[in-house]
């Protein structure tokens, strides 16, 4: 009897000294299947995987980008709709209502370059180099390198925005002397730059001021929402205001 009684103590100490965090009913996390399609973007390949977009990553429309922003991350209605309107407005989509949905992996085509797909990606090679769809383990692992994200203890648990302005700045220097047709046009350099500060952005944690490194670990690697590792969808919306003032913080930084 005492040692039943002890060992349920154990069981219910441990489970209310750590939270149980699991994903959203419906939005489990699924790999890409068959002919499941996904993009050179990170986030959309993530929203896709847990099914805010549709899993297939087929004929997705504006709505749908507007839906899994705000269900998956809390963005607000219309943030993204001007990079919806890039893709949809340039001839970038494959689908048969090119003007209203696109595929994901219409993402990689050359029409996209220097709109919504550009060099110097923290996790794709550039399009010049040959493959600007899938994730490039060598080119993240410098980044992540440059992120350490290989180092989390106690005290350094925390993707800054300072640390990620300057793994940013490194992959241009190594992207700009591997690739001879680099893209270094102002566009291309303000593109890049609001890739960091939307991932920052999306992940970031307000009250330790910074993106949790298993987050930003899990998202890239794995292009999981970090459900399992404590990401919650924050109550406040993110606007486009937000990602602005993100974007000027990093931009800020000195390399």
């Amino acid at each position: 009897m005492q040692l039943s009684l002890f060992a349920s103590t154990i069981l219910y100490t441990a489970a209310t000294a750590w939270p149980h965090y699991s994903e959203p009913r419906d939005h489990e996390y699924q790999v890409p299947k068959g002919d499941d399609r996904r993009s050179p973007c990170p986030g959309l390949n993530v929203m896709a995987n847990h099914g805010f977009l549709p899993r297939s990553g087929k004929e997705i429309t504006l709505e749908h980008i507007r839906y899994a922003t705000g269900a998956a991350f809390n963005f607000a209605p219309g943030v993204f709709d001007s990079a919806v309107a890039d893709v949809l407005g340039n001839g970038i989509s494959t689908t048969n209502t090119p003007n209203s949905t696109f595929n994901l992996d219409d993402l990689v085509s050359p029409k996209a370059h220097g709109i919504v797909e550009v060099d110097g990606s923290l996790s794709r090679s550039d399009l010049a180099l040959g493959d600007n769809l899938h994730y490039n383990q060598e080119i993240w692992d410098a980044v992540a390198e440059n992120l350490g994200l290989n180092r989390i203890c106690k005290g350094d648990k925390i993707v800054t925005v300072e640390t990620a302005a300057k793994a940013h700045a490194a992959r241009q220097v190594v992207a700009k002397a591997a690739n001879k047709d680099f893209d270094a046009s102002q566009l291309q350099s303000t593109v890049t730059l609001g890739t960091t500060a939307l991932y920052l952005l999306t992940l970031w944690d307000g009250a330790r001021n910074g993106a949790p490194k298993t987050w930003v670990k899990t998202f890239f690697e794995h292009e999981r929402i970090p459900y399992k590792e404590g990401f919650q969808k924050p109550a406040k919306a993110k606007t486009a205001e937000d990602l602005g003032n993100m974007f000027q913080a990093v931009s800020a930084v000195k390399a």
